[in-house]
């Protein structure tokens, strides 16, 4: 390890509740090598920088046998070290203000896939909750198989969304609360070690950092800012998961959320989210992957004729028709009237239609020939 990444190391203990004095100060001065070397008067330098922060600059050379030991505890478990300026560090992190300065990354996901979404929620989740993981994610592998999914490895919605990934093929990324040289919670070890061979886990703490309280807190900007969109599935009216969303609302991410029953506690916070305009309501893959514009070649093709589809049956047909003939869509109720099928049977037809990638459901619930 060069001898300006030890500086990073060491800059970072400095100030370690600070990433955007770390960030400023790296990018006023070019190098971590040079913040050292003028540590002692930083400020003629950075003028802006507030006098408690430059003393603690000032005392960066305590922290070098340290930041040595983390480079070799990185360099023995085969971490890469990524600091803001590396190309593989998560390039949509690196918009926000306070991106932090450095990442530990353990995996073989790129941190930077074409598709990346979060998913978060109650940490008491219920059947429904994991089933909603697990259908949803089940979906997506299908339409968008290169899907980066991030959650935190926490209990509840967190672990769900992450073994549903590993279930569906998906790779998944746990952003942690602490260091690498453990996990928490500790149940989730096995998890966490498939997800070295299938994602990763990402992390702003050194070795030796534990889980605490703020560090949670600090941990959702991550999760929010390096993903295209968050979705939340159940959440309390007041749960941690909803200062993921607005963490991802200001960095100008989409936030979609699960609806639930409106007797439910653990669906309050999302109810309210689509109530209050804050999250778009979300019934299943193909509509965000529309909402989205997330096409790829591992996606049945959307645009295809109708002859290409000889196997329809005539129901079937006689479905696809009907919306070809109303450009804005059909809604199931609709359907049901100019079909004259049974909604139980309509239903079925639909749900086929959808895997064939003839039909899609859209905003609105409404249904459009693909």
């Amino acid at each position: 390890m060069n001898q300006d990444l030890i500086y990073l190391l060491a800059l970072q203990r400095s100030l370690p509740l600070n990433p955007m004095a770390q960030n400023l100060l790296v990018e006023a001065l070019g190098s971590a090598s040079e913040v050292f070397a003028q540590r002692g008067h930083i400020r003629e330098a950075v003028p802006s920088l507030h006098p408690r922060t430059a003393t603690a600059v000032a005392g960066m050379e305590a922290h070098l046998e340290r930041a040595r030991q983390e480079a070799d505890f990185i360099e023995k478990h085969h971490i890469q070290l990524l600091w803001r300026g590396d190309d593989a560090y998560p390039a949509r992190l690196r918009e926000i203000a306070d991106a932090p300065l450095l990442l530990y990354y353990l995996g073989n996901a790129p941190l930077n896939a074409p598709r990346v979404l979060s998913i978060v929620g109650s940490r008491q989740c219920t059947e429904y909750g994991r089933r909603c993981c697990q259908q949803f994610l089940g979906e997506l592998r299908q339409l968008c198989p290169d899907v980066l999914v991030v959650s935190g490895l926490a209990y509840g919605i967190d672990i769900a969304a992450h073994r549903a990934a590993l279930a569906c093929g998906l790779p998944t990324l746990g952003v942690l609360a602490h260091g690498l040289d453990q996990i928490y919670p500790r149940m989730h070890e096995d998890t966490a070690r498939e997800m070295v061979m299938q994602g990763g886990l990402l992390t702003e703490y050194q070795s030796g950092a534990t889980a605490d309280k703020p560090n949670f807190v600090a941990r959702n900007r991550i999760v929010a800012a390096m993903a295209d969109a968050t979705l939340v599935v159940e959440s309390k009216a007041h749960g941690g998961s909803l200062i993921t969303t607005r963490l991802a609302s200001e960095a100008g991410r989409r936030v979609f959320a699960v609806p639930g029953r409106t007797d439910d506690a653990l669906s309050a916070g999302c109810n309210q989210l689509i109530a209050d305009g804050k999250a778009e309501l979300l019934l299943n893959a193909r509509q965000l992957v529309d909402s989205l514009g997330w096409h790829t070649q591992g996606e049945r093709p959307n645009a295809v004729q109708l002859e290409l589809f000889p196997e329809l049956t005539a129901e079937q047909r006689h479905v696809v028709e009907q919306l070809q003939t109303h450009a804005d869509g059909l809604t199931l109720n609709e359907l049901t009237m100019l079909v004259r099928q049974p909604v139980s049977q309509l239903t079925a037809l639909l749900f086929e239609l959808e895997l064939a990638g003839v039909i899609k459901m859209a905003a609105g619930n409404r249904y459009f020939r693909a």
